[in-house]
């Protein structure tokens, strides 16, 4: 078979990834798969390795990826199901995969409605021995140094006036099951830990947020592995166990 005989099987496997996986993001700027096979392997259905990489991408509540990459060793598909547009597995895989978080996409992530309306829910509290439904204003999540998470925000209880302010920082960590960041070694500002009602429900919330569910792919499951912050981004490395993708 020609170069380009192999070329057009690499490419047939790859378009129709893309779509499957382009069918399951709220938003992406640009996403590729890049497939690496042979002519003969192409027709059995056998890749050499297969390669997504996407930036921009919303896969579920309003959290924005900067950049995806994902990568696996040797695959096998159904050829006979690339024809009806499906890339099947005939058996599981496992791929490194890695997640760059900024601190501007984390930001309106925990300033979206989505967080905002779990927060509201919450905000029925006995506060300076005054009942009030409170409301959080502008939360503002950042990343100023190494190994460092910044959280602040201000509630405010329009029946009295009262302003709550909470602020601390923590060192983020991977959960035991290895699929959250959590925030521990928490440090608080000024204020010192006056309200740990507030401080409680922005950790629960970022810890929500931090989810790895929310970067996962349907038939897809991530295990963080490690995790690094620099400042202004996070970066996920984690391994996926992939059933099926794109389907």
């Amino acid at each position: 078979m020609s170069e380009s005989t192999t070329d057009l099987g690499a490419q047939a496997i790859s378009k129709v990834a893309e779509m499957g996986i382009t069918s399951q993001l709220d938003e992406v700027d640009e996403l590729k798969v890049d497939v690496q096979t042979d002519p003969l392997k192409a027709v059995q259905g056998k890749i050499d390795s297969l390669s997504i990489e996407g930036t921009g991408m919303v896969i579920k509540e309003e959290l924005r990826v900067e950049k995806m990459q994902l990568q696996t060793d040797a695959v096998s598909i159904n050829p006979l199901k690339l024809a009806f547009g499906q890339v099947e597995l005939l058996h599981p895989t496992t791929a490194t995969t890695e997640v760059v978080l900024t601190e501007s996409d984390l930001n309106r992530a925990f300033n979206s409605d989505f967080i905002r309306k779990k927060l509201q829910d919450k905000l029925s509290l006995s506060l300076d021995e005054t009942t009030g439904i409170l409301e959080a204003q502008e939360i503002e999540f950042s990343l100023p140094e190494e190994d460092r998470i910044f959280i602040s925000s201000k509630f405010s209880d329009a029946g009295t006036g009262n302003i709550y302010p909470v602020s601390f920082t923590a060192k983020p960590q991977i959960s035991a099951d290895k699929q959250q960041v959590t925030l521990e070694k928490i440090q608080y500002g000024e204020e010192k830990d006056t309200h740990p009602e507030l401080t409680g429900m922005l950790i629960e919330q970022a810890h929500e947020l931090l989810n790895l569910a929310n970067f996962e792919l349907d038939g897809m499951e991530l295990y963080l592995t490690d995790l690094k912050i620099k400042f202004g981004k996070m970066l996920l490395i984690c391994q996926a166990e992939i059933e099926q993708f794109a389907t």
